[in-house]
């Protein structure tokens, strides 16, 4: 049987099958991504929901295994050098679940390389920019009387909401068949719904965006990957 034992993490999120793989998360759109990637590609896995709370994010525990206090985190009891592998970040842990089972990763090195090209994009841009544009209109930045964060991010979001637009087209899938690149990129467009943003960032005048939507959610392994694990208990 594998031994996790040695990751302070199963101290607080104990495991109930060592041999799956753990995933620590909340259903987020970062978190959303890699329990749908999972649904989606087979994977079996156990589920650990650390709320967003400092009493869970920033526990001895989960720092352990996600120094960066952020959640989706996991670990794979079956690493590929044979020893068990904790990884941390969104992005990276699609990659390399991608690998590993060999799925939604294209199936040439040029589409291997603009799947990860928009991964880095939805990392580096799409997701903090709508993360910020919603801090500044659902959470606290709300409170800010000047008006010029929340303008300069929604402006920046209907930008990025161009970018993807433009190329994706009348595409089913930003880069040949479904990928992790849409798994990355749907879940913070639904955001928009959650923060309350759609007007702002225009998105009426992005039909194909809702059509891509849409494709999406339609899937039954994206259903299957949602609320994974419960936002309630």
């Amino acid at each position: 049987m594998n031994d996790l034992s040695q990751f302070a993490v199963t101290q607080r999120w104990p495991p109930q099958d060592a041999t799956r793989i753990q995933l620590y998360s909340f259903p987020t759109p970062n978190g959303l991504k890699v329990s749908i990637a999972l649904k989606e590609m087979n994977i079996p896995f156990e589920a650990h929901r650390v709320a967003l709370s400092d009493a869970d994010v920033r526990s001895p525990q989960f720092l352990s295994l996600s120094p960066n206090n952020k959640i989706p985190a996991i670990i794979d009891p079956n690493g590929p050098d044979g020893s068990p592998l904790a990884l941390w970040e969104s992005g990276a842990i699609l990659l390399y679940l991608a690998e590993k089972s060999g799925r939604l990763a294209g199936t040439s090195a040029t589409e291997k390389a603009h799947i990860t090209q928009w991964i880095m994009w939805q990392m580096g841009g799409l997701g903090p920019m709508l993360g910020q544009l919603g801090y500044f209109t659902k959470f606290a930045g709300s409170d800010v009387e000047d008006p010029r964060p929340q303008a300069h991010f929604a402006n920046e979001g209907r930008r990025l909401l161009t970018v993807l637009s433009k190329a994706l087209g009348n595409h089913d899938w930003i880069v040949g068949d479904f990928s992790i690149a849409d798994i990355a990129i749907v879940p913070w467009l639904n955001a928009l719904t959650f923060y309350g943003t759609r007007d702002l960032v225009g998105w009426p005048e992005f039909p194909n965006l809702q059509s891509y939507c849409d494709r999406f959610m339609a899937r039954a392994g994206v259903q299957a990957g949602l609320d994974v694990p419960p936002r309630d208990v």
